[in-house]
């Protein structure tokens, strides 16, 4: 069984969503022979490599509301986080994440694709480390166990992977996703959001029966698309 995950690391519920799965996976009985791919979605391509722009002021711009209501909606994320037993910080940095989705391709080559999206998501959402610093990204994929010449390489050079990160956004527009977290199953079944573990579970043992075809999505849950992120009570 193959499941690939459409994700953006600048988007919280994708965060939480990918700890929700991983609990769903572990507490399904055929999980050794699930593979996991993760593919790349920008959310907000249009945003500069390189800013200053603290996510509170982008969310209060975005939506319209004040520092305070935007702080409010931050907290109610940051609970839903650590629910999950996930660190959550509000003091981050909005910026582009194209440069951060060619190094996962990088790190796909390597074998180490997961361990580095766990990595980037604690850096961005629990640590609140500056992603667009090249030095920093660096250091983080090395961690993760990629080569640092070769992530220093990939991040000087914008071509590379590039068209990679593009495919996997027109395969994402094709298959109908308008947000992430979104999850497919062998290219049959699909689930849009953050779902509670135990959706993910029932998804994976429905789709391991024989009557898949049967299957159908349940109700979406909270995601991050252009307009925004849901905000649990909001």
């Amino acid at each position: 069984m193959r499941v690939e995950i459409w994700s953006d690391i600048a988007c919280p519920w994708c965060y939480i969503g990918k700890a929700r799965f991983e609990a769903g996976l572990a507490a399904f009985a055929g999980r050794d022979d699930v593979e996991v791919v993760h593919r790349s979605f920008e959310l907000d391509p249009k945003a500069p490599a390189a800013t200053d722009v603290p996510v509170l002021d982008m969310l209060a711009a975005k939506y319209g509301v004040s520092r305070a209501q935007a702080e409010e909606m931050e907290a109610r994320v940051a609970d839903a986080a650590a629910s999950e037993g996930l660190g959550y910080r509000s003091d981050r940095i909005h910026g582009n994440t194209f440069d951060l989705h060619r190094l996962l391709h990088l790190a796909t080559a390597h074998g180490v694709q997961d361990a580095l999206l766990g990595a980037l998501y604690r850096a961005n959402f629990a640590e609140a480390r500056p992603l667009a610093d090249p030095e920093v990204l660096v250091k983080i994929a090395a961690a993760a166990g990629v080569p640092a010449d070769e992530a220093a390489r990939v991040l000087a050079d914008p071509g590379a992977y590039a068209q990679e990160v593009r495919a996997d956004e027109r395969e994402a527009a094709e298959l109908g996703a308008t947000g992430v977290p979104f999850f497919v199953i062998d290219r049959r079944y699909g689930i849009s959001g953050g779902q509670p573990a135990e959706v993910f579970r029932q998804a994976l043992e429905q789709a391991h029966a024989a009557d898949a075809g049967s299957i159908h999505p349940p109700a979406e849950a909270d995601s991050c698309d252009d307009d925004g992120c849901a905000v649990p009570g909001a």
